[in-house]
């Protein structure tokens, strides 16, 4: 019922820009050495148990379209153990090295903690065995600390302590968990960390609990000996209003105010950073200037939508200018490419989950060998580099080194009169599209 579901399926390949196979790769070459990297090694694509295995197909107007078998009542063990079995084989059909998990993703649901945690426990005992029978790997973790009614006003800024504490034993369970399947990871999704009206909010109160339960996760991550990374995924709004972690420069002032920018780093989701207002390649950037950069979730909104569609990548161009960016971080090190993407309502056949993947994968693949083309040509780095040379010359140093008076004395001594440089963009942007 389980692993079968995709028996009809051969394991993806690459078979290349020629190949008219919808089920083959044509650009995940994942052997093929790109920025001195296997593309696998580079790229480190990871499914998601949410949005694949989990979500229905429901939306807020109508009922979920998908019949999955793993999706039928009831929700109980045997359906998890179902629901897992199929993940991983999918997984494994795909040949990508990654998954990733929400706690309440991998189990069957309870009431009391103390059944949670049972659940739970089983669901990675299971977890570990399919590992090992099918060769994938953990990227990351998490515990879902937003769905579940306790959580309609927060978790960790939740106004019952009581919430806080059932929060606290989820992350704790879910991190160890992590640290045992050897997660690379370990996210915290503040889902519902914000308020809807300030009519009810004490943010004060909610801004210290969250960076104190922060602080603890640290802690706990360094006392049993964790050494993956700890993530933290900015979005702006939705569901909440207003959301604390709006974008990566808000999480980097909020990690900076409780002293944990050295311990705590951004996942960055494409659909989040266009809902924010910026664009994809800006939040990477920014989490790049920050150092701060971790992990991407890979997905696209719809920009006649307005909310967080989480469709799969589709744009070459938009891709090209975030791998970039992540190049010019250094690439990733723990993190990776996770496709918090699901397919669409209508899309309800098992072939269809093939499709999302292998198209996003390809997207990502092909934006990769642009983005090395691009930076081998050198022109684009070399011009950014020409125009802010001054600040490596005599004059930019002294400006650098100088306070405010010795600098307007040095204005006014040279008797300076600047002219404007063209930024070229439109130059800029043609070389891009050479590529």
């Amino acid at each position: 019922m389980s692993a079968s579901y995709f028996a009809p399926f051969d394991t993806v390949r690459f078979e290349g820009p020629e190949s008219t196979n919808d089920f083959a790769y044509r650009w995940y070459d994942k052997d093929r050495v790109v920025f001195g990297k296997r593309m696998e090694d580079y790229l480190r694509f990871a499914v998601c148990f949410w949005h694949t295995f989990c979500w229905p197909g429901s939306d807020v107007f109508g009922a979920g379209s998908f019949e999955r078998p793993w999706l039928a009542a009831p929700q109980d063990e045997a359906a998890a153990r179902a629901k897992r079995e199929a993940a991983l084989s999918f997984v494994a059909k795909l040949d990508l090295p990654f998954y990733c998990f929400h706690d309440v993703d991998v189990m069957a649901p309870a009431d009391r903690i103390g059944g949670f945690r049972d659940s739970f426990a089983r669901a990675v005992d299971h977890l570990e065995e399919l590992q090992g029978r099918y060769g994938r790997r953990l990227l990351w973790g998490t515990a879902n600390l937003f769905g579940h009614p306790r959580y309609m006003a927060g978790a960790a800024t939740s106004p019952d302590p009581q919430v806080y504490a059932w929060a606290a034993s989820q992350v704790r369970d879910a991190l160890e968990a992590t640290l045992r399947l050897g997660g690379a990871n370990y996210v915290l999704w503040g889902g519902r960390e914000g308020y809807d009206t300030l009519l009810n909010t004490n943010l004060a109160t909610e801004q210290e609990n969250f960076g104190r339960f922060l602080a603890l996760v640290v802690e706990h991550k360094h006392k049993i000996g964790f050494t993956g990374t700890i993530l933290i995924e900015p979005k702006p709004h939705e569901p909440t209003k207003h959301q604390y972690d709006f974008d990566t420069q808000t999480v980097y002032g909020f990690l900076k105010r409780f002293g944990l920018e050295g311990e705590v780093r951004v996942n960055i989701e494409a659909n989040h950073a266009t809902l924010s207002g910026h664009t994809f390649e800006h939040e990477i950037a920014m989490a790049r200037a920050l150092g701060i950069f971790g992990s991407i979730d890979a997905n696209r909104g719809d920009p006649q939508n307005g909310w967080d569609t989480d469709q799969f990548p589709n744009s070459v161009e938009d891709l090209t200018l975030a791998v970039i960016e992540i190049e010019r971080a250094g690439g990733f090190t723990t993190g990776g490419f996770n496709f918090d993407a699901k397919v669409r309502r209508q899309s309800i056949d098992a072939a269809d989950l093939f499709h999302g993947h292998i198209g996003g994968v390809d997207v990502i693949a092909r934006a990769l060998l642009r983005a090395e083309a691009i930076t081998k040509d050198g022109q684009l780095d070399r011009f950014r580099a020409e125009r802010y040379s001054g600040w490596v010359g005599e004059f930019g140093q002294t400006v650098r080194t100088h306070d405010l008076a010795a600098i307007a004395d040095l204005a006014v001594a040279q008797d300076l009169a600047p002219r404007p440089v063209s930024g070229r963009q439109e130059w800029l942007e043609n070389l891009l599209n050479r590529f």
